[in-house]
């Protein structure tokens, strides 16, 4: 996928100690995906090295490149595929 990240991601990934790479991977091939209400695409995975838990990945695809606005491990995800 083509996209960049925001600021706002980029602190998040610090503050959350979230790799970069999972970023990529969930974006690449993702377990699932939706469209919010919100109009931005969710990208779902499961990161096998943070003990399976469910990357949560925004992206606004309505710039070019699409912009990854934030994310973090959902605690909620398993229950919404």
């Amino acid at each position: 996928m083509n996209a960049i990240l925001s600021k706002h991601t980029r602190d998040m990934l610090k503050e959350r100690t979230i790799s970069e790479e999972w970023v990529w991977r969930t974006l690449e091939n993702p377990d699932w995906k939706n469209v919010g209400v919100d109009n931005n695409v969710h990208y779902f995975k499961k990161i096998p090295e943070h003990g399976e838990r469910v990357l949560h990945v925004v992206v606004n695809p309505f710039l070019s490149p699409g912009k990854v606005v934030t994310v973090f491990f959902d605690r909620r995800a398993g229950r919404q595929q």
